[in-house]
């Protein structure tokens, strides 16, 4: 997901007080020359100035008129051919204000922000330097590239166990019997370009080395500088012997200036490059292979050719040694000054210098650690490990991305049927993402669960983030719920997944972690610098908040007043068992059998419940006056009635929240014979209906059921309270020892599959984000006075027992968190280094669930 001079169709919406910078004539510098015939001109020709200021005048207000014409002329063209969907929000970007620019912006210009790949360096800027790191694992006596981040690699675990989000880490990777520590930090010194310099640590071990058979014996890592903007990269030299000079490559840019890659070992290593001149970089791994193999059916030998393309903009510098060796490479900026002291910088960050800075920043970590969640009296060993392994994995996933997203339009019959899509304008986007292998990308729903955790460890990068997710909502007030930007990141995801549907949205997960941080401001936990910054970041992000909470309140509301329902579902499908509802971010949880408009969606409502609650706050605390149908205190009173909950949502048998809509139970996936020609039958899975559907409550007990619980709209006093404390303790229905499954285990849908080939997701395993919330409320409750209070109490404990445990003990067998816990034995499933919303084991450690 340089900038500067980036011009895109935000430009044509600027505010008054940003037009000056965009008018041409205004950008004119003046000429010198004719400035001095002028002069001569006047002092010979007196007696015509009367003449010439008039003639001036007239000249100016004739051209301005012929201007404002052109203008109106063209604009109106230019509006027919930019649909609203890719019209920008008209009002400034939220990352423009002055706290996210000087210090703050230059301090986390370098990052690891490739979180797709294993080792990946970027800029935070549209077009960087990259760096990174491959490796040749051995599987089954093969040998086989390691590069982006993949299951199918079977490492044995990977992952950052510390790293703070903006100048340090250290992941642990073991591939079969190879062992590499890889440590990054970043340094600020007198002499260094913008954004500093910055050192990655590689450190190669095994246990079995000296049993090891020989191709196992000598490990091959590569190491490689790329830059997307296609400028030349200088090579040191042709014959690269790093004892005797450790320079391996320069160059220049204008952002960091001149630059240089030096690699330093006490090891003995051989060395051997290879050049590349392409713009698609994101095929590297292929480029390497393909020269190692041509190497190799030459000479025999696993290297590469010591050769370059003309002027290329990609060195990868092969370092060959035995194992155990340690090799430090560093990134100089700001080279070209005379006071850049390189040598000075290059030992400062390699050797014994390196090594205890880098012990120091673990030392900072564990602290930091202690100080955000105060678990040193709560927790074991085990559970310390994992937990930092959690919120290290979560800041070590933010990555950085540029692009344009792909916009779904309806589909046009004038291009024959095919589908009909559009390019949002470019943007950037600083975000955390869910999985490194699995999802590397941005995602709108999972994103507030992160910032949840992220803002009690940076208030600073967490505000960065929601400021950068804000700035891509358009004119209308819709955000793409997925974002998949610029090659590396389309990359990794199917052609056909790839398009963002504009009627669609995502839960407003983002209010959860602001309602957070607004709460935490009005009890005065932040310093006064940090309370002034989220002020002014409420300030400018209000207008867009506004507009997203607007968006919802119309695009997805329902035909009863005060009721909503997710828009998207497939009305004509004939292969699900029960139309997905993908908008929601639950997927195949069970909604109405068939989708229509009367349908009413009890976790939208809540969502909407907590957005107008959360807008209500940042309007109080800005003093925002109410506008007619802009007062979110109202609205949130409304959404928030009890009664009215109860008349829509509530089973009074039950004692249970449902869905309501156009629903039948009676409904079965069954093979079908069609018969092709005359000898040949093929058979379908498909969906078969056998009653006629009605309106009425979706009689499915399960995450969507507890939304009012976990929004805390029922009363303390309530009978129904009890109810869902039965339901959530029931082991019948919900309960398991690992977790709250998903969907209960009397659910008519409970783990069955919704297509042949769309196997369980959110229909009995047990998610962690709704986990958390669950638990939250749990322990709102246990402290309201209330004749349920104890109950609700021992539910919590036994709960958040179960679930830290499990989490815990999955991380330590496998070595990574996962993206689902199965309801059966708690095993780990789904994506693997899931490090998104799971994390948030480290907040029920804590037992940090913002207000209660």
């Amino acid at each position: 997901m340089s900038g500067n001079g980036r011009r895109t169709t935000r430009s044509r919406t600027k505010s008054a007080t940003d037009a000056d910078g965009d008018d041409p004539l205004r950008n004119t510098k003046p000429n010198p020359k004719l400035r001095k015939d002028r002069n001569r001109a006047h002092n010979s020709i007196r007696i015509f100035d009367v003449n010439l200021k008039v003639m001036l005048g007239v000249s100016v207000f004739a051209f301005f008129v012929i201007f404002f014409l052109i203008r109106r002329l063209v604009n109106p063209a230019e509006e027919v051919r930019r649909p609203r969907v890719v019209t920008p929000f008209p009002a400034p970007k939220i990352m423009d204000l002055p706290q996210f620019q000087g210090e703050h912006r230059e301090s986390l210009y370098w990052g690891t922000y490739r979180p797709h790949v294993y080792l990946g360096i970027r800029a935070r800027t549209p077009r960087s330097l990259l760096a990174g790191l491959m490796w040749i694992g051995v599987k089954d006596g093969r040998y086989a590239m390691r590069h982006v981040c993949q299951d199918s690699d079977e490492l044995s675990t990977y992952g950052w166990t510390r790293h703070n989000g903006r100048d340090f880490g250290h992941q642990i990777l073991v591939d079969q019997d190879m062992t590499l520590a890889t440590s990054f930090l970043k340094s600020k010194v007198d002499g260094s370009g913008y954004g500093g310099d910055w050192a990655v640590r590689i450190d190669v071990q095994s246990k079995q080395s000296e049993r090891r058979e020989d191709m196992l014996r000598t490990a091959h890592i590569f190491f490689y500088m790329a830059d997307e903007d296609g400028h030349a990269l200088s090579l040191s030299r042709d014959n690269l012997d790093v004892h005797e000079d450790s320079l391996l490559a320069s160059g220049s840019r204008m952002d960091v200036g001149g630059w240089q890659l030096h690699l330093k070992s006490m090891d003995d290593l051989e060395v051997h490059y290879s050049g590349f001149k392409t713009n698609h970089i994101h095929n590297l791994s292929e480029l390497v292979q393909e020269n190692l193999g041509a190497q190799a059916r030459k000479y025999g030998r696993l290297q590469l050719s010591d050769t370059s393309d003309g002027s290329p903009n990609i060195l990868v510098f092969q370092v060959s040694a035995r194992i155990p060796f340690k090799t430090d490479i560093v990134f100089v900026s700001g080279t070209r000054l005379q006071s850049s002291g390189v040598e000075e910088r290059v030992n400062s960050l390699t050797g014994t210098s390196l090594t205890g800075q880098l012990k120091e920043k673990q030392r900072e970590f564990d602290t930091k650690f202690e100080k955000s969640f105060n678990l040193a009296d709560k927790l074991d060993s085990e559970s310390m490990i994992a937990g930092k392994a959690a919120i290290g994995n979560m800041l070590g996933g933010i990555g950085y991305f540029y692009g344009k997203s792909k916009i779904s339009l309806p589909r046009n019959p004038n291009l024959g049927g095919l589908n009909n899509f559009i390019s949002y304008w470019p943007a950037e986007l600083y975000t955390a993402v869910p999985s490194r292998p699995f999802f590397p990308r941005g995602f709108l729903w999972d994103e507030g669960f992160h910032q949840l955790l992220i803002w009690r460890w940076d208030v600073h990068i967490s505000l960065d983030i929601i400021g950068h997710w804000l700035d891509l909502m358009n004119i209308d007030g819709w955000i793409p719920r997925e974002q998949i930007l610029g090659a590396e990141a389309q990359s990794k995801v199917p052609e056909e997944f790839i398009p963002q549907h504009p009627t669609n949205g995502n839960p407003p997960t983002l209010f959860l972690a602001l309602h957070d941080i607004v709460h935490s401001l009005k009890r005065n936990k932040f310093t006064s610098t940090e309370s002034k910054e989220i002020s002014s970041f409420l300030e400018r992000a209000y207008v867009r908040l506004e507009a997203w909470f607007q968006w919802f309140n119309t695009t997805q509301s329902g035909k009863d007043m005060s009721s909503y329902y997710w828009h998207g579902r497939d009305v004509t499908t004939t292969r699900e068992l029960n139309p997905k509802t993908l908008s929601s971010g639950l997927d195949d949880y069970p909604r109405a059998s068939h989708p229509s408009e009367d349908e009413r969606h009890l976790d939208l409502r809540c969502w909407m419940y907590l957005a107008s609650d959360c807008m209500h706050s940042i309007a109080e605390l800005l003093d925002k006056d109410a506008k007619p149908g802009k007062d979110y205190g109202a609205t949130a009173k409304l959404l928030s009635d009890f009664q009215i909950l109860n008349q829509m949502h509530l089973d009074d048998k039950y004692g249970a929240y449902f869905d309501f809509g156009n629903h039948t139970e009676k409904v079965r996936l069954h093979w079908k014979e069609n018969m092709v020609g005359h000898n040949y039958a093929t058979r379908e899975f498909v969906r078969e209906v056998l009653e006629r559907p009605e309106l009425r409550l979706v009689p499915h007990v399960g995450y969507v059921s507890l939304f009012p619980f976990m929004r805390r709209i029922i009363p303390p006093e309530s009978w129904i309270l009890e109810k869902q404390l039965d339901l959530i303790s029931n082991q019948s229905i919900l309960w398991t020892d690992y977790g709250l499954r998903s969907l209960s285990k009397t659910s008519s849908l409970y783990m069955k599959r919704n297509t042949e080939h769309d196997p369980p997701y959110w229909r009995g395993p047990i998610w962690m984000n709704m986990n958390y919330m669950i638990l939250s409320a749990l322990h709102h409750y246990s402290k309201e006075d209330g004749p349920y209070r104890d109950k609700a109490r021992a539910i919590y404990d036994d709960l958040r027992g179960n679930l830290i445990r499990n989490v815990v003990r999955n991380y330590h067998q496998t070595g990574f968190l996962w993206e689902q816990y199965d309801q059966r034995k708690g095993k780990g499933k789904g994506a693997r280094v899931f490090t998104g919303w799971t994390a948030l084991v480290v907040l029920m450690m804590a037992e940090a669930y913002g207000e209660s």
